[in-house]
């Protein structure tokens, strides 16, 4: 004899209740009117999200997020692909004109060494915003030592060039030197 089955009931749901303090309850706030839900569904799509990408934020650098936004927002900086930018280097290499183009390449980076002095950068800041950029990795040795690792050979002139004339613009005195596949720079007393 088959007995019949009665459907589960819906269990109810958990209730729980948090403190936030008022920075989080401000957001919170905001959130949900600009979302136009219930506060029980922000809090459950956001843990839906958290749990989900819980990976992402143990890994980010939420100092390297907010400086690619600042980049990327204002439009002055694009995302390029490695091969893409390898490639240029190594056309203007062979280019009859390149001299045309280090010029340019200098009066860019004068530009920006008159952006970084305005702000009061300091050459371990401008390393990293150059770093941002990724033009290189960094890895700093000691206050005044630091190399940059380049990962190719090909973008050795235009990382070397660019670093030189911006720390000489900026009044920072620095001794850079080749590697095989990196520059070692030394900040000068």
């Amino acid at each position: 004899m088959l007995r019949e089955r009665k459907p589960a009931m819906a269990k109810a749901p958990e209730r729980v209740t948090i403190a936030l303090d008022a920075e989080a309850a401000k957001l919170f706030r905001e959130m949900r009117g600009e979302l136009e839900i219930s506060q029980s569904e922000l809090m459950r799509a956001a843990l839906k999200f958290y749990s989900k990408h819980r990976a992402l934020f143990d890994t980010v650098d939420e100092e390297k997020i907010y400086a690619y936004s600042d980049l990327l927002s204002v439009g002055e900086h694009i995302i390029l692909d490695i091969d893409h930018w390898i490639l240029f280097l190594s056309f203007i290499e062979t280019h009859p004109d390149k001299e045309k183009f280090w010029e340019m390449h200098q009066k860019v980076s004068l530009a920006h060494a008159e952006e970084f002095k305005q702000k009061n950068h300091k050459a371990e800041t401008v390393l990293r915003r150059l770093e941002l950029c990724n033009l290189f990795k960094l890895s700093k040795t000691s206050d005044a030592d630091f190399t940059l690792l380049l990962g190719y050979d090909i973008p050795k002139k235009f990382v070397k060039t660019e670093v030189e004339d911006i720390f000489s613009k900026m009044g920072i005195r620095a001794e850079v030197r080749e590697d095989f596949s990196k520059l070692r720079v030394k900040i000068l007393p």
